[in-house]
């Protein structure tokens, strides 16, 4: 915006201040007759008089000296001849003011600045709303965030970008095009403008696009799909023409929209009748993606995590027509993401990634890169010179888990609390199929007071029938030892029931494991394609379909609460073993707990980091 409005505003105070100046002070001056002006005079009570062409203001003797009231009052058109001697008479002091001969402007000066700050205002607004590019403009901006090239180019290339390597393969395709245009144009070959980059927040969006322009040593204009909105309409669509623009003029370049579903989602929804500023803006981004011709070397990247609600007309060939998807790093990936965000980091022993690689299913990079972070500051917590196997283990634990909490548990509630693990435990432990046990836990940490924590065996991308079965028995089996050992169960079961109960209705409404209800699609709502989260979107069901889901679903809790029980019942004496173990150590490791369930002897200590 630069200096204009701050320059206004002075010429507005200062205006101000004039007309302050000029015109008198009229807050203590009472207006009174002329008659009753000169009574005041005859009785002797005025000191001073000032006389003005066709007013006089008169200040009485007692009045001197002190903030005084004036009494003003016009005097007659002819004027009156009996004014200055009755004055003189009566000795009062007697001020001429000669006319007045300011000009118009000195009085209209506060307000021709008020005008023209008002003026600018509008002018400012209207250009902001048609993408003008007048000084303090939406113009000025954009030149500041967007035209600068040569100061945005990318540091990072393929090389800095780990895990994804199906997505590299079909984003490396694209550099070709950007480092010589002429040789794809002379074949008649036409790149695609447009590329969606699809995945789960954290799994390196934006990193791959500027890994593309570092690789191809281009501009790189980046920008989220949310700074394209503001309160007026048209503001955002001329943002967007801007943003183009300066690409174009800097071609060849990447232009990177993140979060684009939060200006791409299907239209006809604003509460504008379809014309609200959301819409406005995607129209103008579809306008632009059509404008590019054959010989702009420009590439668009967006990035959502809900490709699911962008509009259709956003899909279609000839705009974000290639659909790039960025998954979860599976275990070598992991691996290879933090041997990256390690290679600045004193660790003590860099195998120690292998087990924290193998210890991280469903993390994303992000969620890598910040597990490092943690086990930098527990190091630099302790003063330590080098990151330890112990600074990476309880990273991954505040990481996965939550900070440990300060919590003062009572005798018998960390004695329930030790027993509900130990039931998950031996579930985990007993069950064939289940995942490997990784720690077990009576540490509050985070919102939770305890946990089983398990680690799968390998990468699953389908989920068998009995293994969902065995998990059922494993989130059920926590009550189930309650009941068994202390004769009552209580409220820690809480959201083991609520999974439990979601995971059978998925078996049930939408996998088709119920021998009765066969396959059939009888879900509620919809998944959230990438986070798994559920959406609100019922579909028509009958009463009577809706209760047969009900039926099988207690039916699946039932059969997986009795086996937890018979587990529990069958392996008692191992579990009051672990139990004990529990309530001792707080924290038992793999091997301690399979020592403990194996033959209920004594575990060895475990180890903890010192801090």
């Amino acid at each position: 915006m630069g200096r204009a409005p701050y320059l206004l505003l002075w010429l507005f105070t200062f205006g101000i201040l004039i007309s302050m100046l000029i015109i008198p002070n009229q807050s203590r001056t009472e207006i009174v007759a002329y008659s009753q002006l000169k009574q005041m005079i005859r009785d002797g009570t005025v000191a001073q008089a000032i006389v003005a062409q066709h007013e006089i203001t008169v200040i009485r003797k007692e009045a001197a000296g002190t903030d005084p009231i004036r009494f003003r009052a016009v005097t007659p058109a002819q004027g009156d001849p009996e004014l200055l001697p009755l004055l003189e008479k009566e000795n009062v002091t007697v001020t001429a003011l000669a006319p007045s001969e300011g000009s118009l402007l000195t009085y209209l000066l506060p307000w021709l600045v008020l005008i023209g700050f008002y003026v600018w205002l509008q002018r400012r607004m209207m250009g902001q709303m048609g993408g003008g590019v007048g000084p303090g403009g939406i113009g000025e901006l954009f030149k500041g965030r967007f035209s600068k090239p040569t100061d945005q180019r990318s540091r990072v290339t393929f090389a800095d970008v780990a895990g994804q390597d199906q997505a590299k393969k079909e984003v490396a395709e694209l550099v070709e095009f950007l480092r010589e245009p002429e040789r794809f144009q002379q074949v008649g070959a036409e790149v695609p403008h447009g590329v969606l980059l699809m995945g789960p927040p954290g799994t390196g969006k934006t990193l791959l696009a500027k890994a593309l322009a570092g690789e191809a040593d281009v501009p790189f204009f980046s920008t989220s799909g949310s700074e394209f909105i503001e309160v007026f309409v048209g503001v955002g669509a001329g943002r967007v023409r801007r943003m183009f623009e300066a690409a174009r003029k800097a071609a060849p370049a990447v232009v990177f929209i993140d979060e684009l579903d939060s200006i791409g989602r299907t239209r006809g929804t604003g509460l504008g009748g379809g014309h609200d500023e959301r819409e406005q803006t995607l129209n103008q981004i579809l306008a632009e993606l059509d404008g590019f011709d054959d010989k702009a070397a420009v590439v668009v990247l967006a990035a959502t995590n809900r490709p699911d609600v962008l509009d259709p007309a956003l899909l279609r060939p000839g705009r974000f027509d290639r659909h790039v998807v960025l998954n979860l790093p599976d275990k070598t990936a992991r691996r290879a993401i933090l041997d990256i965000h390690a290679r600045e980091l004193p660790l003590a022993d860099p195998a120690n990634l292998d087990e924290i690689a193998a210890g991280t299913p469903g993390f994303s990079g992000a969620d890598l890169k910040n597990l490092l972070n943690e086990a930098a500051i527990a190091a630099a917590r302790r003063r330590a010179n080098t990151i330890t196997e112990a600074d990476l283990q309880e990273a991954r634990d505040k990481v996965m888990m939550g900070t440990v909490r300060t919590l003062a548990i009572q005798p018998e509630e960390r004695h329930r609390l030790a027993v509900h693990e130990a039931g998950h435990t031996a579930a985990a432990f007993y069950t064939p199929g289940a995942d490997l046990l990784y720690k077990v836990t009576i540490i509050p940490r985070g919102r939770a007071l305890g946990g089983t924590h398990m680690l799968e065996k390998e990468e699953r991308h389908t989920l068998p029938e009995d293994y969902l079965r065995s998990q059922l028995v494993i989130l059920l089996a926590g009550r189930a030892a309650e009941q068994e050992l202390i004769g009552t169960v209580s409220s820690g079961a809480d959201d083991d029931i609520k999974r439990a109960t979601a995971l059978a209705r998925s078996m049930v409404a939408r996998w088709g494991m119920d021998a009765d209800l066969g396959p059939v699609d009888l879900r509620q709502s919809e998944d959230h394609p990438f986070l798994g989260q559920t959406i609100a979107q019922p579909h028509e069901h009958a009463d009577r379909t809706a209760a047969r889901v009900d039926d099988a679903v207690i039916a699946l809790l039932k059969e997986a609460s009795d086996e937890a029980a018979r587990l529990i019942t069958e392996h008692r004496s191992q579990i009051s073993s672990l139990v004990g173990e529990l309530e001792s150590q707080e924290v038992l490791d793999r091997e301690q707990i399979e020592a403990c369930l194996s033959d209920g002897g004594n575990v060895r200590p475990l180890k903890r980091p010192q801090h």
